[in-house]
């Protein structure tokens, strides 16, 4: 039996994979803003033999949160159980484990459990957790089971790129131009209009229209996690249409004098769009060139416009 004021919630889904592939799909925890839609990112710090903590930034009934667990792995097992080390209400405390049950070579049964309480039993916030954690389960049980049986085949869309520049400066000063998205529609050319929300732990949520080299504008959605003065994550949400997933990561280092600064990104393409947008003879080639193409000039460009402040901001 729970204790007073605990709360249970078992989710679960049959997946057609082994289970040691959908184990180790769960384990990976710096995939998951590629796999689970509400995870915009995840910083992991391990421990122990079979013991990691977590810092977990993701969306919950549509507001961004942000929590630390640790975690305890036992792929003989084939489970993995978590806690909550510091919450955010209105979740007093929360725990569960992912346990993955072999149905046969091919098949496999994941268990997603919860035990929650809520912030001096509040009957309001427990039916805030409740929704949070029936819907964020389902959705994440879906698309591991869409991720790990197509993991073969995504392979063909899914890819990743980087673009560096080293410049004189330092590395907060970098930074501190990505972190002041606020300013960009005076900073950089290609950025029409942005609104920036600063929320606690570093999150911010980023909106802004960008502009293409054909005049076109477009409006992008993106939630962003800033580390000072190292790393600044983000996961878009809201789309073009080439693209089904898109993450990245700025991050900033210091090498001797000088400062690199890489912007890298992780997009799933959406194919089933490459015709209408790029013609009928495209397919997951032309994407993937046209799709780098757009988000490296804007990477590049803005890399440049940082560096030029660092180096002013030395002088």
């Amino acid at each position: 039996m729970p204790a007073p004021g605990v709360h249970e919630a078992e989710h679960d889904i049959t997946v057609s994979a082994p289970a040691s592939a959908v184990y180790r799909l769960i384990a990976d925890v710096e995939q998951w803003p590629r796999i689970f839609p509400p995870t915009i990112h995840v910083d992991r710090e391990a421990l122990d033999a079979g013991q990691e903590r977590i810092r977990i930034w993701a969306t919950a009934n549509g507001e961004a949160k942000h929590w630390t667990s640790r975690r305890t792995l036992d792929p003989e097992g084939l489970r993995i159980d978590f806690r909550q080390e510091v919450s955010t209400a209105p979740v007093a405390a929360m725990g569960g484990a992912w346990v993955v049950e072999p149905l046969g070579a091919d098949r496999s049964r994941v268990r997603l459990l919860h035990d929650y309480r809520a912030v001096d039993d509040d009957p309001e916030g427990l039916r805030w957790i409740d929704e949070a954690v029936d819907r964020n389960s389902r959705a994440e049980l879906a698309a591991l089971k869409e991720n790990v049986e197509n993991a073969h085949a995504a392979e063909a869309w899914t890819f990743s790129f980087s673009d560096t520049v080293r410049t004189t400066g330092s590395a907060k000063d970098m930074y501190d131009f990505i972190d002041e998205a606020q300013l960009w529609s005076e900073r950089l050319p290609h950025v029409a209009s942005v609104q920036l929300a600063r929320q606690p732990s570093g999150l911010q949520v980023l909106k802004m229209e960008t502009r293409a080299k054909d005049g076109s504008t477009h409006l992008t959605e993106s939630y962003r996690v800033c580390l000072p003065f190292t790393q600044i994550a983000y996961k878009q949400t809201t789309l073009p249409a080439l693209m089904s997933l898109h993450t990245g990561l700025w991050t900033f280092e210091e090498d001797g004098a000088e400062v690199m600064a890489t912007s890298r990104h992780t997009v799933v393409l959406r194919t089933e769009n490459i015709t209408a947008v790029l013609g009928p003879d495209a397919g997951v080639a032309e994407a993937r060139e046209y799709v780098r193409g757009a988000l490296s000039t804007n990477s590049r460009a803005t890399l440049g416009h940082a560096g030029d402040y660092a180096r002013a901001q030395r002088r």
